[in-house]
């Protein structure tokens, strides 16, 4: 193909380089356009992938018929099926009408689907009849209808990948991919990042009535080097940024830089479970959330255990603590300010101390725990009723309050009442 041809398409559908991938890919399209092969095309997020879907329709047979374009990842999944092939009055709820879709509407043109990779498996079934014999079905009908329409498809994700992960039919992958077309980054185009920039410029300058932009040899360096993640959205992004904001309109390195996004260091990296492994094979964010969550539940639960332990055989105690430095580290030996005791049937009060009681009748509890017992019985039920009648009396009867002071639930303490009679 000439390169007076490939100049004329490029200025026909305002398309701006001279890279060779770019015009290679101009050169299939343009050779594929007047059959009725299906076209595949793949690249990333922004770098253009429309217009040639549009390249292809213009130069082919079909260019009086309708062209739609439509983004399959925008269509909701239980309404891309009604989108896509039309449905039946009655065929679901809001179905108030026989609708056509847009297989119907482009009977004689082209359909683009974009983001084809965000089809789902349903749908994409109908999708490969359609390409496979011309046929479809209404949603809610049982009558096959026919239609010549082409279809062109893209994607930005690898569809291969999608294949081994359940997430894309084989079959309908090499029903599309009969002619690939592979659109380059825009950070593989070379000299085009300051070709584009320049003329994205120089429509805001004639649009707004200012003074075009210019990059001085050093800024435009920075330019031709950075990445563009977002390529060619996010290139008109920058050239319109900096056309309103810069007072002066020629830039320097050091003007361009603030408006370069800068990598992020601080954020976490997501680890690869396996060398070769894919993308969805990673451990993501909530991922790694989970495993530290488990990781915690599992130390907790294992420091219950050795505290249960410990309570049963006090022997062993300093030995165990010993062993799991890790769980516990410099553990002090714990103050016997206030007797330990189980009560019945609150099994969560084993798995922390019971706190002292903060109450001016302290030096008599420490009176009474100390008896002998020839003066008096040491009977820990005992003790136990003394104690909650001491509360009772200290907070005038007021259940929740002495119930705080016992560092037990007010269920516990009603229930202690009514064990040991005590009328209030």
């Amino acid at each position: 193909m000439k390169e007076a041809e490939i100049q004329s398409i490029k200025q026909r559908f305002g398309i701006i380089g001279n890279s060779s991938k770019l015009n290679y890919a101009i050169q299939v399209a343009v050779q594929v356009a007047p059959t009725d092969m299906s076209v595949l095309i793949t690249g990333e997020s922004g770098s253009g992938k429309e217009s040639f879907s549009k390249i292809i329709h213009s130069l082919s047979h079909r260019k009086h018929g309708q062209f739609i374009a439509i983004n399959c990842g925008a269509i909701p999944e239980g309404t891309i099926d009604s989108e896509l092939f039309g449905h039946e009055k009655g065929a679901f709820t809001g179905a108030q009408d026989n609708r056509k879709g847009y297989f119907e509407v482009t009977d004689g043109g082209t359909i683009f689907l974009d983001e084809i990779g965000e089809m789902p498996l349903n749908t994409q079934a109908r999708l490969l009849r359609v390409l496979e014999n011309g046929e479809f079905i209404k949603v809610g009908s049982s009558k096959v209808q026919k239609t010549k329409v082409r279809v062109i498809a893209a994607t930005n994700v690898n569809l291969m990948s999608s294949i081994d992960d359940g997430k894309f039919r084989e079959d309908l992958y090499y029903r599309l991919n009969t002619v690939p077309i592979v659109v380059p980054p825009l950070r593989e185009r070379g000299e085009d990042i300051s070709l584009i920039f320049r003329k994205f410029a120089a429509d805001f300058s004639e649009n707004y009535k200012v003074k075009p932009i210019q990059l001085t040899p050093e800024a435009k360096k920075i330019l031709l080097n950075y990445r563009f993640p977002g390529n060619i959205r996010q290139l008109k992004n920058l050239s319109e940024q900096i056309s309103v904001l810069e007072i002066d309109r020629t830039i320097a390195a050091e003007t361009l830089l603030k408006y370069l996004p800068k990598p992020n260091s601080s954020l976490p990296a997501l680890v690869k479970s396996s060398e070769g492994a894919s993308s969805s094979e990673s451990y993501s964010d909530r991922d790694l959330l989970y495993k530290v969550l488990f990781d915690l539940k599992n130390d907790f639960n294992e420091m219950k255990g050795l505290i249960h332990q410990i309570l049963k055989d006090e022997s062993t105690g300093k030995e165990i603590l010993a062993k799991h430095s890790n769980l516990f580290g410099e553990v002090s030996e714990p103050k016997e300010d206030f007797p330990a005791y189980e009560i019945e049937n609150e099994p969560y009060l084993l798995e922390a101390p019971v706190p002292p009681i903060e109450t001016p009748y302290e030096e008599n509890i420490q009176d009474i725990t100390h008896e002998t017992a020839d003066e008096e019985s040491l009977s820990i039920e005992k003790k136990e009723k003394e104690l909650i009648i001491r509360a009772l009396q200290k907070n005038r009867n007021k259940r929740k309050y002495a119930a705080k002071d016992l560092g037990i639930s007010e269920r516990t303490l009603y229930r202690k009442i009514k064990q040991y009679e005590i009328e209030d």
